[in-house]
């Protein structure tokens, strides 16, 4: 971990990504290129930040988004703002692990932009597809409330754009008021809330239901297309790849949905819920 001023960084910061970060973390020092330079030397709007990609987010923009989805926005003004304050703006490649399965403690990180994996499973299995975060979506939780090691493992499917608070930060932000321990209660009921969804549509006998379910749950992080391949699609449904590769011919069919090389559109998401929906 990298000592920063009055805020330690913790990773993924690494040599193939900069930052100018928010300036409520007070931040001394921070990564740009292959360097650690004086925060000073370094622009002076310091309300989003930048990366070594083609894109870029302003910090603006992100907090606009986390305060209109998801957990945040159903918490009060005063909170939003607190953790935002103490929150930093990171950029994920496709397939770069946020973190895994067994992690040290860390903190929650809110998804802005993109599409990210969940993947989980017993402690004496590998982790499995299960869900793709939403936007506005944050988790990590578990780490601050139970004190154990990660029990989910965030891998960014595409370029991805996620708000981290640290541990330390919610720590210091409990210590200041205990009653904040219930906002962060609440993102962890959100993630129960999807969870017993995930095992309503699974106890759907039919296979074709449970993948129309599986797709208009992606549709929850907007109109994107979903970067998952049949395989992939399979696991969360629990159903075969013929099974899946017959589904999505008959969905395209009904115009409900296009497939494209390891992903798919979603062009009707009310027809795949009420096909969903229905008794076999």
């Amino acid at each position: 971990m990298q000592s920063a001023g009055k805020y330690d960084i913790e990773t993924p910061f690494d040599a193939k990504r900069h930052a100018i970060c928010h300036p409520g973390l007070t931040l001394r020092y921070t990564y740009t290129q292959n360097e650690i330079v004086p925060l000073e030397q370094l622009q002076e709007n310091l309300y989003y930040m930048r990366f070594t990609t083609k894109e870029s987010l302003k910090r603006e923009t992100a907090e606009t988004i986390l305060r209109q989805n998801g957990w945040l926005s159903g918490q009060t003004e005063t909170f939003q703002s607190e953790v935002l304050r103490r929150s930093v703006l990171l950029h994920f490649e496709p397939g770069e692990v946020i973190y895994h399965f067994g992690d040290d403690l860390g903190g929650i990180y809110g998804l802005v932009y993109g599409a990210v994996a969940v993947n989980t499973a017993p402690p004496d299995h590998g982790p499995r597809l299960i869900h793709l975060g939403a936007v506005g979506a944050w988790t990590g939780e578990d780490s601050f409330l139970t004190r154990k090691p990660r029990r989910l493992e965030l891998r960014a499917l595409t370029q991805a754009w996620l708000m981290h608070l640290p541990l330390e930060q919610m720590d210091q932000m409990a210590s200041a008021d205990p009653m904040v321990v219930r906002n962060f209660c609440q993102d962890l009921m959100d993630g129960v809330d999807v969870l017993i969804r995930i095992i309503h549509d699974l106890q759907k006998p039919d296979p074709d239901r449970r993948i129309a379910s599986v797709l208009q749950r992606m549709t929850w992080n907007g109109e994107q297309p979903i970067p998952l391949a049949q395989t992939d699609i399979g696991t969360m449904a629990c159903a075969s790849r013929r099974q899946v590769n017959a589904a999505l011919k008959r969905f395209a069919e009904n115009g409900w949905v296009k497939t494209n090389y390891r992903s798919i559109s979603v062009l009707n998401a009310d027809k795949l819920r009420r096909f969903a929906a229905e008794d076999h």
